[in-house]
């Protein structure tokens, strides 16, 4: 496994990480727990040592059960990511909320589901519009140096948000949307992250499952998939999107690969991006995409695939 210096931080994160969020009880239904312990274990097992969650991921039963996976574990062996800033209403409802008084509290709970003293890596997982970034980035500073926080991220933001988080604190890392189909980022925030020493870390790195390469034309969503509110799944756009993994997975073949480790290997060629953390439900899928971190992409792969994504 190759690893990556996360940022301005002196952390070490594995090339291939972990997401995660398919742990959630509240986005996915039928969560087999088990299966995700097997599935976090076998990570760290070969040789992946970056770990992503959130508070929100179940609503904080994820954290639960990466704490206890972590527990006795050698704390130099694992990079622990985490989110705060969505916060859950006494009636229920949800709202951002990244005032500084709720983000300590917020961070305060996930130390303690994680059983941890520190986490490696803190992210604002979403602003809230109303709370000036500068402020949440000030009390994210303050509790980098109560010893509560490693290193600082932002999660969501817009190139004018980025810009002031890192003006207002060390930032070292942004996690956005970003993968094969879409390309988004590439605007201004990712060139922004590799001229400003921040690590850029895609979510969905695999489209959703779009590039695993096992959809057609006719999947048919439940109206409740949260998938079906995902530009790339609306019905004009989709059918595109699978003619061009078509032909993505053509390359793959001849390549010798398998889809989602062209996917992954893909975005580790982009200036900036530091690792990718790719999410899924059981251990086979870490397995196979672990085989990434040794894929090549030659100039002239990239130059092809260049013209399959056009």
């Amino acid at each position: 496994m190759k690893y990556a210096t996360l940022g301005k931080s002196k952390l070490q994160i594995s090339r291939i990480g972990l997401g995660t969020n398919a742990g959630g009880h509240n986005l996915f239904a039928n969560v087999d727990e088990k299966a995700g312990i097997k599935f976090v274990t076998e990570a760290l097992e070969n040789g992946i040592n970056f770990i992503d969650t959130a508070d929100s991921y179940g609503l904080g039963r994820s954290e639960e059960l990466i704490g206890q996976i972590l527990k006795g574990r050698d704390r130099d062996s694992f990079v622990i990511a985490t989110k705060g800033g969505n916060e859950v209403l006494p009636n229920g409802n949800k709202r951002h909320n990244s005032r500084p008084e709720y983000i300590r509290k917020a961070l305060e709970r996930s130390l303690k589901r994680l059983q941890l003293d520190e986490v490696d890596l803190y992210y604002l997982h979403f602003p809230d519009n109303e709370t000036p970034i500068s402020e949440t980035m000030g009390e994210l500073s303050r509790l980098k140096q109560e010893g509560k926080i490693k290193a600082i991220g932002i999660s969501n933001v817009s190139l004018q948000q980025l810009k002031e988080a890192d003006e207002s604190c060390e930032l070292s890392a942004l996690q956005a949307a970003y993968n094969m189909l879409d390309r988004s980022a590439e605007k201004d925030l990712l060139p922004y992250c590799s001229d400003h020493h921040i690590s850029f870390i895609p979510y969905g790195p695999l489209a959703y499952g779009l590039l695993g390469g096992n959809y057609t034309k006719d999947l048919k969503l439940d109206k409740k998939d949260w998938r079906s509110s995902v530009p790339l799944f609306q019905p004009g756009v989709f059918v595109k999107m699978i003619d061009k993994v078509d032909r993505l997975k053509k390359f793959a073949v001849q390549k010798g690969i398998s889809m989602n480790n062209l996917a992954l290997a893909w975005l580790l060629t982009q200036n900036g991006v530091d690792s990718v953390i790719p999410g899924g439900k059981n251990a086979g899928q870490v397995r196979d995409n672990v085989l990434a971190d040794d894929v090549t992409l030659t100039p002239e792969d990239l130059a092809s695939l260049e013209k399959m994504l056009h």
